[in-house]
């Protein structure tokens, strides 16, 4: 696959669950372009591996929980002392058990609405008045087709998917007349660990919709996530990108 280059100097992004899967090949490529990058992300072990992994002096990490806003606003605060945040990918979510909604623990469904949801809140109501100083960001909310579609069985993580669209529509229409876009990104099934947290036979029915018939490749979705997040996306704001396969229609 080659790749576009994209021109990231000068750039500080903050990513979300930044230490493995999407996150981590989004900080990779944005390193690459010359970004100043930090990644949050809950689980210290992976982020040590990625540092080691990444081995890049413009790379920084903080152990941060994003469904706790106070966690988020210190972090934003220490980092908005030293530069601007220009942009935030809100990646960091979890799908949970798969269980028909009758059935689902309580407290299960809410930490993955808390998560996917409030993460994603969290995280943008502590970054966006950097951003509003700034009069520049680029944010791009990391959903799913099961926030379009929803998938049976899976009812909390296609609920704080959905709230994630929905969050990213409105932020985007609030700040739209700034050199602010807010994004959302809807992927279909892709090669990374969250496949491991779902059953074989739940991963079978996800691939089963997917016309083009295999899952996404981690380089496709970085690729899209880049573009949304340069200087040439001028206009497209308060919008979801399909990343399917061909799987939603809409």
């Amino acid at each position: 696959m080659n790749k576009i280059n994209f021109d990231f100097k000068n750039k500080t992004a903050v990513i979300t669950g930044g230490a493995q899967g999407f996150g981590f090949d989004i900080a990779k490529r944005f390193l690459e372009s010359g970004a100043r990058v930090i990644i949050w992300d809950i689980d210290n072990n992976m982020l040590e591996k990625a540092i080691k992994n990444l081995n890049n002096k413009n790379l920084s990490s903080n152990i941060v929980d994003v469904s706790n806003f106070k966690d988020v606003e210190k972090c934003v605060n220490e980092i908005t002392k030293k530069s601007n945040i220009d942009i935030l990918i809100n990646n960091a979510g979890i799908t949970g058990p798969t269980a028909p909604l009758w059935e689902y623990d309580i407290d299960e469904w809410k930490k993955v609405v808390d998560i996917n949801l409030m993460g994603t809140f969290n995280c943008c109501r502590a970054v966006v008045p950097n951003m509003i100083k700034n009069n520049y960001g680029r944010i791009v909310n990391v959903a799913s087709v099961a926030g379009k579609d929803g998938n049976a069985n899976a009812s909390a993580y296609s609920t704080g998917k959905a709230g994630a669209i929905g969050l990213t529509k409105s932020l985007g229409k609030e700040l739209a007349d700034k050199n602010i876009a807010v994004n959302a990104v809807t992927p279909a099934g892709a090669k990374t660990r969250i496949l491991n947290q779902m059953t074989k036979e739940h991963v079978q029915r996800m691939l089963s919709k997917v016309p083009r018939g295999r899952f996404l490749e981690v380089e496709e979705f970085t690729s899209l996530v880049c573009w949304l997040s340069s200087e040439e996306n001028t206009f497209s704001t308060a919008a979801v990108f399909d990343i399917s396969g061909g799987r939603s229609t809409y």
